[in-house]
């Protein structure tokens, strides 16, 4: 019987890996979590946005930071980095989908997946401490129930379920949700710099729960390592390879041999390892309908900003997202803030241009509007106190759209890029959204007597949406024609690998996905056997697995 380093390896430390961590560990696995970015205990977040080495993930540059930036040509993506993954610098919104997501046909027919999940996303909650109605009423909230009123559809209002310790706050207690086998936690201060990294304490991240409680009991996270190469034995198992995060002349390489490997890197690290393990053999069996349905959420990030600080309107206080509606059947909004000081992101705001035109016509409407008002334009696009100043609309869409993601070589390495893919095109920007921005916009003047306008983003004046909620690509299916994984997470020809993050999921869910990654990954594990015993689930090539 050959001999592993590990039972299993895991590939990243979000939603996915930290799920595998703790219930790999609970079956008796001996488990070793791999993550590129840096460990953070409350203290060492950044105090703002500013702080680049501590809020952006730039490796390279000596920046080690929870806010990593991607490009493609069809979207820019806003994902996290750390031991916690996407948890530290998330908006801490746990929604569950509508039904359209659990009937997609990618995935519909393989199981009532709006039942089977049901139990686990109560696990997930539970785990996660969700609180179902943000507990308070400010001025950003009564803005977007008034915008909503205004749109016409003041019935879809609510208050986000987010996963927030409230307590008492600044208070220190003892785990409240562990039964005093997780950390201690300090109650919400409502400073707004959830996604900026919560130095309170309050802010329920995978460090707090999974991960704290995966350690606990064994399991082994390396931080600062960032996988280079999965490949296949042939006696069976895989070689883990991973190097120094940011390394320049020594990368210092280590492998591992491991019986089975959890790919849990985010959509963007899980995609390109398999592309890359494909394309070099390591791999070679992985689906071509790899990078297939490659999702973006159908989003867009647009918001409204007041020329100057609204003084009777605290817009920078609570938390990340505290409140949503509905534009239409499939189009949701949500408000997003940052706290004072933390105005980074606002550099990537300006004024709104019509989305329906070529990328002349959206330019020459940029530069008519800064030429009609450029006083106006000049306090709008200012950075200071930015984050006092306004909203950020946050919307997403059930739609069918799709990109299909594939290797090609630049400057001698293969790298990702992007093609428009099944369903219809995947939107460069949403006129529900463009409404959404203007309500809010009229709302905040109306209710602080300050200017303000509906804002856009730069990407979106060259055609490139904005998405923090990058899924697909590695996706659940039936048969390998279909997708790159089967129904219990394993990808299809290799089946001691899994993936188990957001490139499974099949469909846009129209809402934050953190809450459905989680779900899905109880249930993927529910399923492993514990270890020594008899693994029930059917082997691939019975195709109604």
């Amino acid at each position: 019987m050959t001999e592993f380093d590990e039972d299993v390896v895991i590939v990243g430390s979000g939603f996915g890996g930290s799920v595998a961590a703790l219930r790999l560990r609970e079956k008796g696995y001996r488990v070793r979590v791999y993550e590129a970015g840096r460990r953070f205990e409350d203290e060492d977040f950044a105090k703002t946005s500013w702080n680049l080495r501590r809020y952006l993930w730039a490796p390279a540059l000596g920046c080690f930071g929870i806010q990593r930036i991607h490009r493609l040509p069809h979207v820019m993506i806003l994902a996290g980095a750390g031991v916690g993954g996407g948890s530290l610098n998330y908006a801490n919104t746990l929604y569950e989908p509508g039904t359209a997501f659990f009937e997609d046909p990618q995935w519909r027919g393989i199981a009532d997946w709006e039942t089977e999940l049901s139990p686990h996303y109560r696990t997930a909650k539970r785990m996660l401490g969700v609180v179902e109605h943000y507990p308070h009423t400010g001025p950003v909230e009564r803005i977007m129930a008034g915008a909503a009123d205004d749109l016409g559809v003041g019935s879809t209002f609510r208050h986000a379920p987010v996963g927030v310790w409230f307590g008492k706050p600044g208070e220190r207690t003892a785990d409240p949700f562990f039964g005093g086998e997780g950390p201690e936690r300090t109650g919400c201060t409502l400073c707004g710099n959830c996604m900026v990294g919560c130095r309170v304490g309050a802010k329920n991240t995978l460090m707090k729960n999974y991960l704290a409680l995966a350690e606990r009991r064994g399991a082994v996270i390396e931080p600062l390592r960032t996988v280079t190469e999965v490949r296949e034995l042939p006696a069976g198992g895989f070689a883990v390879t991973t190097q120094r995060s940011g390394a320049w002349l020594r990368p210092a390489r280590r492998t591992v041999t491991t019986q089975q490997v959890v790919l849990a890197a985010g959509t963007w690290g899980s995609q390109q390892l398999l592309h890359r393990m494909k394309a070099s053999g390591a791999l070679p069996r992985i689906s071509d309908a790899l990078g297939q349905l490659t999702r973006t959420n159908s989003e867009a990030l647009d918001g409204a900003v007041a020329v100057e600080v609204p003084e009777s309107l605290n817009l920078a206080r609570g938390v990340a997202i505290t409140t949503s509606f509905h534009v239409d059947d499939r189009t949701h909004v949500e408000n997003v803030r940052y706290g004072p000081g933390s105005n980074l992101m606002g550099a990537l705001a300006t004024a709104l241009v019509p989305g329906d035109r070529g990328l002349a016509a959206r330019w020459g409407s940029l530069v008519g509007r800064v030429l009609r008002s450029p006083v106006r334009q000049l306090r709008l696009g200012n950075l200071h106190r930015w984050s006092e100043r306004g909203i950020i609309a946050l919307v997403m869409q059930t739609a069918d759209n799709s990109l299909t993601l594939s290797l090609r070589r630049r400057c001698g390495r293969n790298v990702m890029t992007s093609a428009q893919g099944h369903g219809e095109p995947n939107p460069s920007h949403l006129p529900q959204a463009h409404r959404a921005a203007a309500a809010i916009a009229a709302r905040i003047e109306s209710c602080s007597g300050v200017a303000a306008e509906p804002r856009g983003s730069w990407p979106e004046v060259f055609g490139i949406p904005l998405t923090a909620h990058f899924l697909g690509g590695a996706v659940i299916s039936d048969s390998p024609e279909r997708g790159v994984i089967d129904p219990y997470h394993r990808v299809w020809g290799h089946p001691q690998l899994h993936v188990v993050d957001g490139a499974a999921v099949p469909a846009n869910p129209g809402v934050n996905p953190s809450l459905t990654i989680t779900a899905l990954a109880e249930r993927a594990l529910s399923h492993w056997p514990r270890r020594g015993e008899d693994d029930l689930r059917p082997g691939q090539s019975d195709r109604d697995a």
